[in-house]
């Protein structure tokens, strides 16, 4: 009896090792190719709740219904997709602060504002994939908000007239990054002259991400949560979000999706797609 329950161990054992060896690598099949995903064993609500929506085929059919280029595509809405009552769109917790950024790539779970939802809960369906850009690293440890207020002070000075003139002409012409740089190339001068400090903090990984691959740094600020990444088709969500769209930011062609999950074992989605995994 002994002999066969150590017999039974072993098996479990064996099993339970096998199982931590593979992944579940996400297959979401559009018009314009197919975009492969892992989820994070960190964000472990999400990356359930994700596997048993796909597995079920909820998500297929739904589409990717808010597009905004350079930022992010926005899709999965399965509860009006199957006309459920607001009653029965239920939420997950929360899972920040496992050191996952809106880098470009990141796919990551819409939710409700602050206003209505103060404990940032996540739709129990709807996920975006961030786009994005890539930041200077002075964009990245400057309170933008802080310098846009000041810099409108500043430029209020009699003496600051021709750089009013400067920024007024950019934005007529809506050169909106070039705006940022004139701010940012008067930070010093402003943060003297006004006293103020208008630096921000930020972790040496995310300054890594947002300056090499890019993405969107201040919706880690918003407290959304990131429960997994884009390891192939980038190159679809980027023709994606070159959609015609209209209001809402809903595409005028609806880009739809179907979305499939394989167990694999983690070498080979380190081999095929280049994605590392933590040491166990």
């Amino acid at each position: 009896m002994k002999i066969h329950f150590l017999g039974l161990a072993l098996l479990l054992s064996l099993l339970i090792s096998c199982s931590s060896q593979k992944d579940s690598l996400i297959k979401i099949h559009t018009r314009h190719g197919d975009i492969f995903a892992i989820l994070y064993d960190e964000t472990p609500k999400h990356k359930e709740n994700f596997i048993k929506l796909a597995e079920a085929g909820r998500f297929d059919s739904t589409e990717f219904h808010r597009i905004i280029d350079n930022f992010m595509i926005q899709g999965g809405d399965v509860f009006t997709k199957e006309g459920l009552p607001e009653s029965e769109w239920y939420t997950i917790p929360a899972e920040l602060g496992r050191g996952y950024v809106h880098e470009k790539g990141a796919l990551a779970a819409a939710r409700q504002s602050d206003h209505v939802n103060p404990e940032k809960r996540s739709s129990g369906c709807q996920f975006y994939i961030v786009e994005g850009r890539v930041y200077s690293e002075e964009e990245l440890t400057t309170d933008i908000k802080g310098l846009q207020k000041q810099f409108m002070k500043y430029i209020s000075l009699e003496s600051q007239r021709a750089l009013a003139e400067q920024y007024v002409q950019l934005y007529e012409e809506e050169k909106y990054d070039e705006m940022t740089e004139l701010m940012l190339s008067k930070k010093e001068a402003i943060e003297d002259f006004l006293h103020v400090n208008l630096s921000k903090e930020m972790t040496e990984e995310s300054i890594e991400a947002f300056t090499t691959v890019g993405g969107n740094p201040h919706l880690d600020e918003g407290g959304y949560t990131v429960f997994g990444k884009v390891i192939k088709g980038m190159d679809v969500v980027d023709k994606i979000s070159e959609e015609k769209t209209a209001a809402m930011d809903r595409p005028v062609d609806p880009v739809y999706i179907t979305v499939e999950v394989a167990k694999v074992p983690k070498k080979k989605i380190t081999k095929e797609y280049g994605f590392e995994y933590p040491e166990e």
